[in-house]
C-alpha cells in the first residue's frame, strides 16, 4: 500500500449505497456527501460503521 495524504469524502448514492470520493472534487452524478471528510481511513471506518445492510434500498424496501 502506498501513503496517501489526500482528503476524501463519504459519498451516498439514491440506493443508499455507499463510497469515498475525493474531497476536492464534486460528486458524480447521483451522489451526494453525506458523511464526514478525512483520511481514506477515516472514511471507511465511518462507512463500516453506518453501512450496514448492503442491499440496495429498492431490494430492501421489496423484500422488507
Amino acid at each position: 500500500m502506498f501513503d496517501d495524504d489526500r482528503q476524501y469524502a463519504v459519498v451516498r448514492n439514491d440506493e443508499d449505497q455507499y463510497s469515498i470520493w475525493p474531497a476536492d472534487r464534486q460528486a458524480p452524478d447521483g451522489w451526494q456527501q453525506v458523511g464526514p471528510t478525512g483520511s481514506q481511513d477515516e472514511c471507511l471506518d465511518h462507512i463500516r460503521q453506518v453501512w450496514t445492510d448492503m442491499r440496495p434500498r429498492s431490494l430492501r424496501v421489496a423484500h422488507g
